[in-house]
């Protein structure tokens, strides 16, 4: 199982020696690059996805004919006016006064256009007791919510001046300055306070402010480059805000655990009594090589979300990609500069109260972990079948998932007035809030049979049951274009709308607009755009799977030239996945303890979610992995038993696996504290499914699935020893022999 080479191989080490040697070169390379990437990548700016580029299908279709159009939708408003209760009528006199006040007011802004009265487009509710009074925003509709204040504050006088009356505005711009007033500041809040927290771990995981500063500057750095090569990258493939996000977040994650397990091995050789060149080479051999190998892997799962189609998740995962690259380079280049500047100065800064406990040997072991191995590996066929008893039963939940795209009520709950205006629109006017919207497009919009096929649609649309109405056109003369909106039967009921959207789709259109040569009338809105979008993400589903899971398994048998290496560790991951889709099935489906995060009444999984945790868990999960199986794999180069293999290597990365996931939880915890339910289902999801990675499969069922195997960890099939040799770049001889040289021929004092 080992092999005679006796110098030390692969990049990381011969990088991080280079960096060691020259250490000032090192740094000032890598400021250059953060500098050189963020000049860029301002200078270039930033492409963002463009709507028409969003989804494929109908929703993509309709997209392009409205942008080719030129034709800027302005935001659309609406003032619901509804009686408390009594018998009072929309044919009422105190009523249509109220109509009228509402019109005089939004109309004496200034700041509105296309003031319609419900008595002229006929928008009375069939009980006669609620009407809308609709209208347009100026200007670009992106920034209607920064004008809009004016025309709710308009709104708000009349209501005081008609107290029998509910009147309410509801609109793309109002609900903009709603949620960006309640919860703007919430993922700033999340993404400034990750970097605090995760500081405040590592000053209590290392001791000392210096030490605990080096992984931060590592993140922090690395990020900031990123963020540069996504403006110059945006040009290819377009960017967006998610993709921010979710670059901060694995960006954080990774570069502060990269540099964790670098640190940590460079600290624990020196307390063994090595020098610091030395204890610098053999963090490079050991702990950068665990780092590269964790780091493409990472790369790979996050290249997963390319084949999705969709560009939102293409944005997402090129970001995290490069962020991950980016670290990982920054890991095995700046950090072995730094630490070999430092020297001794790393420990600068101690706390008084925080006492670093040394073990023979230099290495730190962990009690509590020493005292649960023991166990585990006194019983291991136990321990196998209680911990993946319990992962399964966990999983169990994930069966019944539903996925969906969630309504405004179940992402921000009922406690906004919006919210619940949203709702009594919906009860009155049945789709009203978001209806379908067909765009029809024609070499002449105003010839004959295109107007008698928009009567007709409009009349079969009501006749066929899809919508109740009214069913409103608006014709772009100039552009040939119409804008057909269609209330759809079902309202915020996904499912009934949905059936609904399908009968307008495969019933009513050909019947109609379909029967006209040439014309285009593809069927776009909420409920369409969800609907492509669940189309899209399950065709995506298998292929983003099966190219995740079989690149991981390629790099796992050749990083470790181990069939039986590379197959746990995928299983083992995949179970890790799957018991964080039944913990969010289980809280946020069924509601199982959701009051503890807040979470009552939501009753799906976001669409997006499951392929994202997918991705993002499947790669994070390799950084524990590698990193223990590595360490197991030195011990057992260095001739120790199996079973005292598995106890060392798992006992002494204990300390920095769980500082790694302590950090990584906090972080992701704090998403889960958002306001909204997406946000908090992906923070939840994360933080579950990290915390269950680096408990119950490293430290449980990793070492116990190790014992039950044996010599067989290290089983190569003979037709399999031609593959590229990429194992462990440290060899018994350099990890424990004086004599031993790296690749330059220098001897490496160990």
């Amino acid at each position: 199982m080992g092999n005679g080479d006796i110098r030390v191989r692969g990049l990381a080490a011969r990088a991080g020696g280079w960096s060691a040697r020259h250490r000032w070169a090192a740094v000032g390379i890598w400021v250059l690059f953060v500098v050189l990437a963020m000049g860029l990548g301002s200078a270039a700016g930033r492409v963002d996805v463009k709507d028409s580029d969003q989804l494929k299908g109908e929703t993509h279709t309709a997209a392009r004919i409205v942008e080719d159009a030129g034709i800027d939708e302005p935001a659309g408003e609406t003032v619901l006016i509804q009686a408390r209760g009594g018998d009072l009528k929309a044919t009422d006199a105190e009523f249509r006064d109220a109509v009228e006040a509402v019109v005089r007011a939004v109309e004496g802004t200034g700041r509105v256009t296309e003031v319609t009265s419900p008595y002229e487009t006929k928008t009375i509710s069939k009980d006669g007791r609620s009407a809308l009074v609709q209208f347009d925003m100026r200007g670009e509709s992106d920034t209607a919510g920064e004008r809009v204040e004016p025309v709710l504050k308009a709104v708000e006088g009349v209501q005081q001046t008609h107290e029998s009356l509910r009147i309410e505005e509801i609109g793309g711009a109002s609900m903009m300055k709603t949620f960006d007033d309640a919860f703007g500041d919430d993922f700033k809040k999340a993404e400034y306070s990750a970097v605090p927290v995760a500081f405040g771990i590592l000053l209590i995981a290392f001791g000392a402010l210096v030490a605990a500063l080096l992984p931060l500057a590592l993140a922090v750095t690395a990020i900031m480059a990123t963020m540069g090569l996504m403006g110059v990258v945006s040009h290819v493939m377009p960017m967006s805000e998610s993709a921010n996000s979710v670059m901060l977040l694995v960006g954080m994650a990774v570069g502060v655990d990269y540099c964790l397990f670098y640190l940590r091995r460079e600290r624990e050789e020196r307390e063994a009594g090595r020098d610091a060149q030395t204890a610098l080479r053999i963090a490079a051999a050991t702990s950068g090589r665990a780092i590269v190998v964790s780091g493409v892997t990472v790369c790979v799962a996050m290249a997963g979300m390319l084949f999705t189609g969709l560009a939102e998740f293409e944005a997402m995962g090129l970001a995290s990609l490069m962020v991950v690259a980016v670290a990982m380079v920054g890991s095995v280049t700046v950090l072995p500069a730094l630490l070999s500047l430092l020297g001794e100065r790393v420990e600068k800064g101690r706390l008084p109260f925080l006492r670093r406990r040394k073990r023979s040997g230099g290495t730190q072991d962990s009690r509590f972990w020493t005292a649960v191995l023991r166990r585990v590996l006194a019983k291991p066929v136990v321990a196998v079948v209680v911990a993946a008893g319990a992962l399964l039963a966990i999983t169990a939940p994930a069966l019944g998932m539903k996925t969906q795209q969630l309504t405004l009520d179940q992402e921000f709950g009922d406690s906004l007035p919006i919210v619940q205006t949203y709702n009594r629109l919906n009860d009155a006017f049945p789709g009203g809030s978001e209806p379908a919207e067909v765009i029809v497009k024609a070499h002449d919009i105003n010839a004959p049979e295109v107007k008698s096929a928009l009567s007709d649609f409009r009349a079969r649309a009501i006749s066929s049951g899809a919508s109740r109405g009214p069913v409103e056109i608006k014709l772009h003369d100039a552009k040939n274009v119409a804008f057909v909106y269609v209330p759809l039967v079902g309202g915020s009921d996904q499912d009934k709308a949905g059936a609904s959207l399908d009968l307008l789709r495969d019933e009513v259109r050909p019947a109609t607009l379909g029967k006209v040569d040439g014309l285009e009338a593809p069927i776009t809105g909420q409920v369409a755009g969800s609907k492509d979008f669940n189309d899209q993400l399950a065709g995506a589903v298998v292929p983003v799977f099966a190219f995740v899971v079989v690149l991981a398994f390629v790099l796992m048998l050749l990083s470790f030239r181990s069939l039986t290496i590379a197959v746990t560790s995928i299983v083992l991951n995949l179970l890790s996945v799957g018991a964080a889709y039944g913990i969010l099935v289980a809280v946020f489906q069924h509601g199982w303890g959701a009051s503890l995060v807040g979470a009552e009444g939501v009753g799906a999984i976001i669409t997006w979610l499951p392929l994202f945790l997918f991705v993002i868990l499947f790669g994070l999960s390799m950084d524990y992995h590698v990193f223990v199986v590595s360490r197991i794999r030195e011990a057992r180069l260095r001739g120790l038993e199996t079973k005292d293999a598995i106890r060392h290597g798992v006992v002494t990365t204990a300390g920095v696996v769980t500082s790694a996931a302590v950090i990584m939880v906090a972080v992701f915890a704090i998403f889960g504290t958002l306001s909204m339910q997406s946000m908090k289902q992906m923070g939840v999801g994360l933080a579950a499914a990290v915390l269950i990675d680096a408990t119950i499969i490293r430290g449980v069922l990793l070492p116990a699935v190790m014992a039950l195997l044996g010599e067989r960890n290290w089983y190569l099939p003979k037709w399999l020893h031609r593959l590229p040799d990429l194992t462990h770049d440290e060899t018994p001889q350099a990890v424990a022999a004086p004599a031993a040289r790296d690749d330059e021929g220098e001897p490496l004092k160990v």
